[in-house]
């Protein structure tokens, strides 16, 4: 059933598109007939409107349940330059300041209220709620980021397991739980945690097909990720660290290489994050280096590329980081190195915390899933959605490492059954680095004094490299053939699956590494921002760049981020087809009434200023 014409009126009128994408309308019109429903949709798909347009629909007033405090103004400054009575309540404000918000909830002034998920669980503001439902004034509840419900999950919230309490409070009110990231576990998990057991299921295809999936070995970190920068000059990224020293050192690195970096880490105080944030949203060619603190729910569209300078912990960490690229749908990359480190350190992290077992064997498997998707040599994006639930066995889609340089795989079988037989005759107790000096008959005093020295296994592999050895270590992992004792310090054991390897009765076929370039040859470059369209010619050229200055000065005094302002896109349709009234500005797809209202004229002016 598709969205009612009152919900078709509102996407165009206020949000100036001018028609839903996708499962946009399906949704919609569930939700405005009162029922509850998940909804999964990739970054960018348009998961907002899924809410915000029935939650207009039906009057009163629409409950937005967030994790993201940092990003609620943003989140309400963009809602209100469409013309949508928003507001937010969180612990950032003083008494008084929320209190005036309370008070124009009561009056029936907000439309949309963005709240924080413990703030929703105090006895004040669900007395609230229940006025409010007296008078039949309450809309929905939408619960975005619901994934950070599940204990199993990158994200998890504690305070996400007591919203609940809303279903049991206000079992009239429609549900609806929203994110862009959820295998069959985490949906399990969030309908029974949220009570969405009834709740009907939405789900878009997980496919970005404007971003190119990049995973590359470490070899040299700073030189390879110089090489990648050198083609984004000037360009918005987010690069991603494990620990919050190598944010910091890698920023300082890159600022002194040329690069606009800023940094973002839990370590840091509040108004530093807040700032660093602000720039990041504001400014144009700012990379953020940061920790998985830094990205969840940025609506950053021009967001170019996202590095990962070191292994995520699973697919779905790594989907969520790397779909924060290319939200406004032109070229992006994700890019990654990793490297049998990564491995050893990301085993000890599950190891060594305190979870219980249960969970340890969860993330196991999960960090294995994510390996297999660094080490094949078939699509990556069809590996990447299979994990979804997406059906794309034979699938080349043209634009990640693989399927632009497809890997051609060696016959590792006699160095496979080297390595395993140094691991084994040591004793299954030292790191790759050790088992690699062993059998490249590296002389030095450890192996001279542990009489390794004298072992049928010393030296024979001394005609490959120590960058190959790692390559079919790294490999024999992700294969299952060896394990990481992270108790012992990361030695290298055998399981019972290598036996046959071991024996030569089971052939080894391993990718091999890469050269050192920073990404495969023949991979089509992004388009930066910083340069037109190429269907645009020297006067609509013209025309964009004086329109993106009047944006750019619009946005200052309003202190808010020029794509809130209008984005890129809207800005190119008008470059192209030079409106000459109102009533034409009006058919550009993302221009609502309020914008128009707003700044039409200005538009015009820069339209008239610029000759055709």
């Amino acid at each position: 059933m598709p969205a009612s014409a009152r919900a078709t009126e509102i996407l165009n009128r206020t949000f100036g598109y001018p028609a839903f994408r996708g499962l946009q309308s399906a949704v919609i019109a569930h939700i405005e007939a009162g029922n509850d429903a998940l909804v999964l949709m990739p970054t960018g798909g348009g998961k907002s409107l899924c809410y915000q347009v029935p939650a207009l629909v039906r009057g009163g007033l629409g409950v937005v349940v967030s994790p993201l405090i940092a990003l609620m103004q943003d989140q309400v400054d963009a809602l209100l330059e469409l013309g949508i009575a928003a507001a937010f309540l969180n612990s950032s404000q003083s008494f008084d300041e929320a209190n005036a918000t309370e008070q124009r909830v009561r009056a029936g002034e907000i439309k949309l209220l963005y709240v924080a998920p413990e703030r929703v669980m105090t006895e004040r503001f669900l007395s609230l709620l229940e006025s409010l439902e007296a008078r039949d004034l309450l809309a929905l509840f939408a619960i975005d980021e619901a994934h950070c419900v599940s204990q199993w999950g990158h994200d998890f919230r504690a305070d996400y397991l007591q919203l609940a309490v809303l279903a049991e409070r206000f079992p009239n009110v429609p549900r609806v739980a929203l994110t862009a990231t959820a295998d069959a576990l985490t949906r399990t998990e969030m309908r029974a945690r949220l009570h969405l057991g009834e709740a009907r299921e939405f789900v878009s295809s997980f496919d970005r097909p404007n971003i190119q999936y990049t995973i590359l070995e470490r070899v040299d970190e700073k030189k390879q990720l110089k090489k990648f920068l050198t083609d984004h000059r000037d360009e918005a990224g987010i690069v991603y660290c494990l620990s919050r020293k190598k944010v910091d050192a890698t920023a300082a690195w890159l600022n002194e290489a040329g690069v606009s970096a800023l940094a973002y880490h839990a370590g840091m105080s509040a108004e530093d994050r807040r700032e660093n944030q602000s720039r990041f949203l504001r400014e144009e060619g700012i990379v953020m280096v940061a920790t998985i603190a830094f990205g969840m729910g940025i609506d950053k569209p021009d967001v170019r590329f996202v590095v990962h300078l070191d292994l995520p912990k699973s697919i779905e960490s790594y989907y969520q980081e790397t779909g924060r690229a290319g939200r406004d749908g032109d070229a992006s990359q994700a890019w990654m190195l990793y490297g049998l480190s990564d491995v050893v350190q990301q085993a000890r992290f599950i190891e060594d915390s305190d979870a219980n077992e249960d969970f340890k064997r969860a993330a196991r498997v999960k960090l294995d899933t994510l390996l297999g998707l660094c080490e094949t040599s078939v699509c990556r994006r069809a590996r990447l959605l299979s994990y979804f639930g997406e059906s794309h066995a034979a699938m080349q889609c043209g634009n990640c490492d693989n399927c632009i340089e497809p890997p051609q795989q060696w016959d590792a079988t006699e160095p496979s059954r080297m390595a395993l037989s140094a691991i084994y005759r040591t004793g299954q107790r030292f790191g790759a680095a050790y088992i690699i000096d062993v059998l490249r008959g590296a002389s030095t005093e450890n192996i001279r004094t542990r009489g390794h020295a004298n072992l049928p296994v010393y030296g024979i592999g001394k005609s490959l490299s120590d960058r190959t050895w790692r390559n079919v270590l790294r490999q024999l992992i992700t294969q299952g053939w060896v394990q990481v004792d992270v108790q012992a310090y990361g030695a290298l054991t055998l399981t019972e699956t290598s036996r046959p390897v071991l024996r030569g009765e089971v052939p080894v076929m391993l990718r091999p590494e890469r050269a050192e370039e920073a990404a495969p040859k023949a991979a089509p470059k992004a388009r930066r921002t910083t340069e037109a369209p190429a269907n645009l010619n020297a006067s609509q050229t013209r025309l964009l760049e004086t329109l993106k200055a009047w944006r750019l000065e619009t946005a200052r005094a309003h202190r808010l981020p020029a794509y809130v302002i209008l984005h890129d896109r809207v800005l190119v349709e008008i470059a192209q087809h030079r409106p000459d009234s109102l009533s034409a500005l009006n058919a550009v797809s993302g221009i609502g009434q309020a914008k128009i209202d707003r700044y039409g004229s200005a538009i015009l002016a820069c339209v008239r200023s610029v000759d055709a």
